[in-house]
């Protein structure tokens, strides 16, 4: 009689979904996702969006960190490089919407393998403040580039349309961006898979024993840094025709932070963890606010109080769940499936 589901193969041990355990809950994840926008306020609908927005740019973020070991602090600046372009396509030039979200991602990708050159000399600290210079000088092209951009005065991101409506309201943007997002994830989650994948998490783990078993070194972290970039672009060209405006201030160093605190939470290197640290990144501040409501009879009158606290209890929280699970809440996740596959006799 059988007891359990045992891996026989290497193309067994490889599968993206290898177990009907595994398929049964993507399963329950799907259902849930379907139904939550029939059921969900429109405040609801826009935290999700912004978790779907925020699940692909921080993809983006894993493939060039989790995957391939290079720290950079300039993702964010990436995303408002996919924003202005989408917005210039779609406002000015009259491109379709789902066209322009394509060239905005390829043109951010240009734009990521080009600061991303660096890479094959750098590592380390010295790489963190490369991109952090990409993150600077992208800020100044914001602010500066007005014909094109708008300068701090941003840019409206033009009406979008697909399927021939109007994209406008929290749910029409919701059926858009669902689909992207899961494509994404499917994506990522694949290319661990691949040949291509195993070759960027080997230059992770040690770039010359890489380059000894014949991988091209510069070849795979342009590569990472080239389909990083084109997540954060396309995250950042449906944020842009999401919010409708494009302003320089919604891609400064505070938003490449905090794509690097969702991987960090989440778990590097894990597909997973994107989504649980989107998700916590996302929804622990409004959480915040909405317990500080109930213990305070007019949250207006202290307004600015409650945003330091608030700021600094986010920090505070992140803190501990590094100190409580320093692997992120992926490997937290996938302790607790081990234990309940093995139960009664786990310990």
């Amino acid at each position: 009689m059988s007891s359990g589901e045992f891996i026989t193969s290497h193309a067994q041990a490889i599968r993206l979904f290898p177990t009907k355990l595994t398929r049964f809950r993507i399963a329950l994840a799907a259902a849930f996702v379907l139904v939550f926008p029939f059921v969900a306020s429109g405040y609801q609908l826009g935290l999700a969006n912004l978790i779907f927005i925020n699940v692909i740019a921080a993809l983006g973020l894993n493939v060039i960190t989790g995957f391939t070991g290079q720290i950079s602090i300039g993702h964010g600046a990436f995303l408002g490089v996919g924003a202005y372009t989408s917005a210039y396509l779609v406002s000015v030039l009259g491109v379709p919407f789902f066209a322009a979200i394509v060239i905005a991602g390829l043109f951010t990708a240009l734009v990521g393998s080009f600061f991303g050159v660096p890479s094959v000399r750098l590592k380390g600290l010295y790489l963190a403040i490369a991109t952090l210079a990409a993150q600077f000088i992208l800020e100044f092209v914001f602010r500066s580039w007005t014909s094109v951009t708008g300068g701090s005065n941003g840019m409206s991101a033009g009406s979008a349309s697909a399927f021939g409506h109007e994209l406008s309201g929290d749910t029409a943007f919701y059926w858009i961006l669902l689909p992207i997002a899961a494509l994404s994830l499917l994506f990522v989650r694949n290319l661990a898979r691949t040949a291509t994948g195993r070759a960027l998490m080997a230059v992770r783990d040690h770039d010359l024993a890489a380059e000894i078993m014949g991988i091209n070194l510069f070849r795979s972290k342009l590569i990472a840094f080239a389909i990083g970039s084109f997540l954060a672009g396309v995250a950042g060209a449906l944020w842009g025709q999401y919010v409708g405006y494009v302003t320089p201030e919604q891609f400064t160093l505070g938003l490449s932070i905090s794509l690097l605190v969702m991987i960090i939470v989440g778990g590097l290197g894990s597909a997973l963890g994107c989504v649980l640290g989107a998700v916590f990144v996302t929804l622990l501040p409004e959480a915040l606010s909405e317990g500080a409501a109930l213990f305070v009879a007019d949250p207006a009158a202290v307004a600015g109080t409650l945003a330091f606290l608030r700021e600094g209890l986010f920090g505070a929280l992140i803190i501990f769940v590094l100190v409580a699970e320093p692997a992120g809440l992926a490997a937290r996740w996938q302790r607790i499936k081990t234990y309940w596959n093995v139960y009664p006799f786990a310990r």
